[in-house]
């Protein structure tokens, strides 16, 4: 087994007596940094609520994640609101410039690295929109921590330093990038502080006039001249014209479990209720491991061949969600699967599978202690993005726009081919994998997700299979993970997941296997127990991130 280590995770027991069933006996934070998660905790000290504690999570992981999200990216965040029972998605997702089009891009390089592969931000809408129709405190209160950070500066870490490594050549070609990331002849080591003045101005101008400090005014002009002299095609009314976007999220059920998680433009929401419909109908407990982990692949090689045929932006192109999500459905599609012997993907069609989102994405977890909590995936798609910064604002931009199909019929940089819902359109959401997702039993309230690129919706699904088979949050954030995405046609699995014997068996079921160099993902999760009244969070151990737990004094 791959040896990782544990960060942190909290597991804390009360005194059944002196709580109500239903009430929180405290709150939760799960992020992928340790400021973050912090940042986070103390704003719901301060009185904030989980949406609060939410903007000020997102905005500090901008500063202190850049290689995994920021102001230049965009998300899906999923909200539940305690006092109304309402879950709402909020899609924050990057959209395509208005001047863009289906033949945008002649090579690879150009949807990867660079001004031209940025779509228009999200998540600077989202943080506004939060603080103003959810939150209790002014939208400057919670971006406080992250302008601190941004302007004193933090020490970086060894995943920092490694994603920078990764990503040097991207970045160096942004002498804007460069002056923040790279300034000197060296690389910088753990350890080293990262101070970026102009972030934290931008920061600032955010919080002191909300929507229009980032999407008008004085950021918007120097993001729209540094994007197009760097031979991109952003114009300022791309920015004025970009809406968050208040969606239902999709709803589903497992063997006793309710499901709330994100609708299209995710393809991750329907991914997931579909495998999970698949498998319903087995009782996967009394299933051998070998012939478990046979059913799941199968699964999961359905769900994924429906992603490339029927998913995009829901805005632009028409989804038979009704059908995709209906049991009777999977019930066709279980009717398709052989206990003892694969179906080869070519059995499927002659296209080829979905196109994932980069690996370094970033997730959080929250709940408060009204009840009200937040699941949020966060994305700039590779690390660093495309690598470029608008002189002047510290804003390092999404490459999403290779989230599309950007050439029909030629593969991507991960050797897959996209499908025709989700081709480059003005105006367009690209579609994506982040899937944050709530879990119900009758006694317990799960919070989740991950990033991992085309993976994210197969963590998910061992996560809820492990809920279902009475585990917790350090079980779901450290299992060993497998993966197929319909094409290609492999599983591929983190070193050590798979002992020998289950090698062989999935070979002679007609399995082709990929061993993986490294592990994948970095889960953060929360679960409230309503039956035993305790919280539990807890932090990927392949990570650098950090859960947290404090409890509050019951009333007397």
């Amino acid at each position: 087994m791959f040896l990782l280590r544990l960060l942190l995770i909290s597991l804390v027991l009360v005194p059944p007596a002196r709580w109500a069933a239903d009430t929180v006996p405290g709150y939760a934070v799960a992020s992928a940094h340790p400021l973050a998660t912090r940042a986070g905790l103390d704003l719901l000290a301060q009185g904030g609520n989980a949406f609060d504690a939410a903007i000020a999570v997102a905005a500090t992981l901008a500063v202190v994640e850049p290689q995994g999200s920021g102001l230049g990216g965009g998300g899906f965040w999923l909200l539940h609101r305690q006092s109304d029972g309402r879950d709402i998605m909020l899609d924050g997702r990057e959209r395509a410039p208005l001047a863009a089009r289906r033949d945008l891009y002649a090579t690879a390089a150009q949807s990867i690295d660079g001004a031209l592969a940025a779509a228009i931000p999200g998540l600077p809408a989202v943080l506004v929109q939060l603080a103003r129709d959810y939150g209790k405190l002014p939208l400057a209160a919670s971006l406080a921590p992250a302008i601190h950070h941004a302007r004193a500066g933090f020490p970086v870490g060894a995943r920092y330093v490694k994603a920078l490594t990764d990503r040097l050549t991207a970045l160096d070609a942004s002498p804007a990038a460069r002056a923040i990331f790279h300034p000197g002849t060296t690389l910088p080591l753990p350890g080293d502080v990262l101070i970026q003045i102009d972030l934290a101005q931008t920061l600032e101008r955010l919080a002191a006039e909300g929507f229009a400090g980032f999407y008008g005014g004085e950021t918007a002009r120097k993001l729209v001249r540094g994007v197009r002299a760097a031979g991109g095609i952003w114009q300022m009314e791309d920015l004025t014209a970009y809406r968050v976007v208040e969606r239902q999220p999709l709803r589903g059920h497992y063997r006793g479990l309710a499901i709330t998680t994100v609708a299209p433009p995710s393809a991750g929401g329907v991914g997931l209720i579909e495998m999970l419909n698949i498998l319903s109908a087995y009782d996967l407990t009394g299933v051998p491991l070998p012939a478990r982990r046979h059913l799941v692949v199968e699964a999961m090689r359905r769900a994924y061949h429906d992603r490339e045929q029927y998913l995009g932006d829901p805005d632009f192109v028409g989804i038979p969600l009704l059908r995709l999500l209906s049991p009777n459905y999977a019930a066709g599609l279980r009717s398709t699967l052989r206990l003892d012997r694969v179906t080869p993907s070519d059995g499927f069609s002659q296209t080829t599978g979905p196109e994932p989102d980069g690996a370094n994405t970033s997730h959080y977890s929250i709940l408060d202690s009204a009840g009200n909590r937040v699941a949020a995936t966060l994305s700039i798609n590779y690390g660093f993005g495309s690598g470029f910064v608008a002189p002047g604002t510290g804003v390092l931009l999404n490459d999403e726009m290779d989230d599309f199909a950007t050439r029909p019929g030629t593969p991507n940089v991960y050797g897959l081919i996209g499908g025709e819902p989700n081709a480059i359109a003005a105006g367009k959401r690209m579609l994506s994998s982040m899937t944050p997702t709530f879990v119900e039993s009758a006694d317990a309230t799960a919070i989740m997700g991950t990033p991992g690129g085309s993976r994210i919706v197969t963590m998910l699904l061992l996560a809820v299979l492990d809920f279902a088979d009475g585990h917790g949050p350090a079980s779901w954030v450290g299992l060993p993970r497998f993966h197929h995405q319909y094409l290609p046609d492999v599983i591929e699995y983190e070193p050590g997941s798979l002992s020998d014997p289950d090698l062989r068996d999935l070979q002679q079921r007609g399995h082709r296997l990929k061993p993986l160099a490294a592990a994948y993902g970095d889960f953060h999760a929360i679960l409230w127990n309503r039956k035993s009244r305790t919280l539990e969070a807890a932090s990927d151990p392949r990570g650098e991130g950090l859960a947290l737990v404090q409890i509050k004094p019951p009333a007397q």
